[in-house]
């Protein structure tokens, strides 16, 4: 979505990057997509994105398997780009698997996908072509195979597939690669095509539909496909009109209500029921809206209040709130001011959504002054684009938009030995991060990981030791990776078919292999038994890790140099009794936290005291409510939580003022840090 200051966010699945915030990390709330400015629109395909920009300008990213990104290559990108010779752009629109731009001039555009010659050209253009007999065009709607273009006439003009009459000429032939008018439309103002039907509005408020109906998604009480165009009864003061991939359509009318028909498979209907519909409905419990959004299975629309709402399936967190299927409308998280918080040895670090960097307790120091212990927040100097964060012993790490990796402090003592952040050296492209106390690692966009040990050059050498390898190297044998998690002497990487591996230190079975081995492991093996993960993450010697199904598993132990007696989960992964629903975690020393969809924290371990309840069993953190993002402190205990409204709440130890709320006493429930 475009806010209001030119910048977008993104949410939900990012298997292909699609969200564009560097990551293919599932975005279950609002995320904003770094490096854009100035946008006056957007469009979503089946697995990319595109925007423009005032200026005329298009930027694209996400899969790039047909050359939909327009830049040249069939390469996947994580992060938005501009369209190579694309300028004076006035209206963009993104199919399954191609895109298409209007330019001043009227001409359309097209890139990627061309299979029934929806781009006009018998080949398959990685960069925009022009499509020919296309003129004096204001706006463009994208299907699975089809261009349909409104003229300033208010005509409208159709090519590509026609195995279902979506031409809306009468006939059901072969594809046609050049445009042509579809006949008996006249004075249309808005247009959309869903997987293989069109639908139009015309100036009067009236709605019409041609093409594939076998989902009801014509609208006209039937599910019989009809080739010519038809209105759809029912159905007055239409302003607008949007249409999804696959079979279902949203209508706003003039008094702010959304009525909706199609398929309802995954209740996208948002009628509270799984039925289909071939005739429209009001949209119970909506008013006041004012934009919509129909996507593959579930909806989105924007009221005027500023507020997003949602419904259908939510297994990607697609709506912004949780992972819950919801068959009602529902509220997207708030457009946060932090989007994400770490935790290390007596500091915190959080990072808001205009890419800066903020530390408590015990900071870096900023030029010219003495190592802060700040008890509020304070700014990191000269860091500006941030996408990512990560802390641990007494030093961080931040990603920038650029995919560089820049950071301070060191693992062997409390002051840091630089006075601001430096950049890694050898490291571009990179998407995540994650770091210990002695080593850290980072994922590219290419799918392989780099490791180095991560003290950082004082300028004097004498933070440098002998034997030290801070310089990045490829870790072996691991490919096709899209997240990454570092213990205190274990990494974890989780591969795009779902396996999970692991390397370094396995003395408490942290590998999950079912062994248990005291001395250093440079290579990759495969955790055993666990497949169709979606998240990981590393505590000091246990592992944890989410199942799509939304179920937890971890391994290993929870406290280093136990007794056979002691504390160990299991050297196999085991399922983490009560936890369901949960779309996060995120381990520390002794503990790990988990995030369930309904927004509140559970966690298990070691308590307060030293203690373990038996089978490790979750309980809930009482007070907290509306959580979107969580971080676990390392060694000196402290939790640091996100919450909807952008707000951050910690609890645990703050001798060093680590919990940020300007005081430097332990809390043993969640206060809140004083972010500006």
């Amino acid at each position: 979505m475009v806010r209001a200051d030119g910048t977008v966010w993104a949410w939900g699945a990012n298997n292909e990057g699609q969200v564009g915030d560097g990551t293919k990390t599932t975005r279950h709330a609002p995320v904003q997509v770094p490096g854009l400015t100035n946008v006056v629109a957007v469009a979503a395909g089946g697995y990319h994105s595109l925007a423009l920009r005032q200026n005329g300008t298009v930027w694209t990213w996400g899969s790039n398997i047909s050359g939909q990104l327009g830049d040249g290559t069939k390469s996947a990108r994580l992060t938005p780009q501009p369209v190579p010779g694309l300028t004076g752009v006035v209206a963009i629109a993104a199919g399954s698997y191609h895109s298409l731009a209007v330019r001043q001039d009227g001409t359309v555009w097209g890139w990627g996908s061309n299979s029934s010659f929806q781009l006009g050209s018998p080949s398959e253009p990685l960069k925009p072509i022009q499509i020919r007999g296309l003129t004096g065009v204001v706006a463009v709607a994208a299907g699975l195979m089809n261009t349909l273009a409104l003229r300033h006439d208010g005509t409208v003009w159709a090519l590509g597939a026609n195995s279902f009459g979506q031409l809306g000429d009468g006939t059901v032939t072969d594809p046609r690669a050049t445009p042509a008018q579809v006949p008996g439309l006249s004075d249309v103002v808005a247009l959309d095509f869903s997987f293989q039907s069109a639908v139009v509005v015309k100036q009067d408020g009236t709605v019409w539909t041609w093409g594939d109906n076998r989902r009801g998604e014509l609208g006209d009480g039937t599910t019989d496909s009809r080739a010519t165009p038809g209105q759809v009864p029912g159905l007055s003061d239409v302003v607008d009109v949007s249409a999804s991939t696959q079979g279902h359509l949203l209508a706003l009318r003039g008094n702010g209500t959304v009525w909706s028909w199609g398929n309802n498979t995954f209740g996208q209907l948002g009628d509270g029921t799984d039925f289909p519909r071939a005739e429209p409905a009001q949209v119970p419990g909506l008013t006041g809206v004012t934009g919509l959004a129909a996507g593959g299975t579930h909806c989105l629309v924007l009221r005027e209040d500023g507020s997003v709402w949602g419904w259908g399936p939510n297994h990607g967190g697609w709506l912004g709130v949780g992972s819950a299927r919801r068959p009602t409308p529902v509220q997207a998280s708030e457009l946060p001011g932090v989007v994400s918080v770490e935790a290390g040895v007596g500091f915190s670090l959080a990072l808001d959504t205009e890419g800066r960097v903020w530390t408590w307790g015990r900071g870096i120091r900023p030029p010219g002054q003495a190592l802060p212990a700040a008890i509020s927040p304070v700014q990191v100097p000269e860091l500006s684009g941030g996408v990512a964060i990560e802390a641990s012993g007494y030093h961080g790490l931040v990603l920038l938009g650029d995919g560089t990796v820049w950071g301070w402090g060191n693992s062997h003592g409390i002051a840091p030995r630089i006075p601001v952040p430096r950049q890694v050296p050898g490291l571009s492209g990179i998407v995540a991060i994650a770091t210990v106390y002695t080593q850290s690692v980072a994922l590219h966009s290419d799918g392989t990981v780099w490791q180095w040990e991560h003290t950082f050059d004082s300028g004097d050498g004498g933070n440098v030791e002998p034997g030290h390898r801070s310089t990045p190297f490829q870790v072996q044998e691991l490919t096709d990776v899209v997240a990454i998690a570092a213990g205190d002497y274990h990494f974890l990487a989780l591969k795009k078919d779902g396996t999970v591996w692991a390397w370094g230190s396995n003395f408490h079975g942290q590998f999950g292999d079912g062994t248990t081995r005291n001395e250093i492991v440079p290579v990759p093996v495969q955790v055993m038994g666990l497949t169709g993960v979606k998240a990981i993450s590393a505590g000091g010697s246990h592992s944890v890790a989410v199942l799509e199904d939304g179920t937890v598993w971890n391994w290993g132990a929870y406290r280093l140099g136990v007794t056979d007696g002691g504390p160990i989960i299991s050297q196999t992964p085991v399922q983490v009794p009560g936890l369901t629903d949960v779309v996060g975690v995120s381990s520390r020393y002794h503990t790990s936290l988990a995030l369930r969809g309904d927004g509140t924290v559970w966690t298990w371990g070691e308590n307060e005291d030293g203690t373990y309840d038996p089978g490790f069993a979750p309980k809930q953190v009482p007070g907290l409510t509306n959580v979107k993002v969580l971080a676990a402190g390392s060694s000196v205990h402290h939790s640091l939580v996100v919450l909807t409204d952008g707000t951050v709440r910690g609890w645990g130890d703050n001798y060093y003022g680590q919990l940020g709320d300007g005081t430097s006493g332990q809390h043993f429930t969640p206060a809140r840090a004083l972010l500006p």
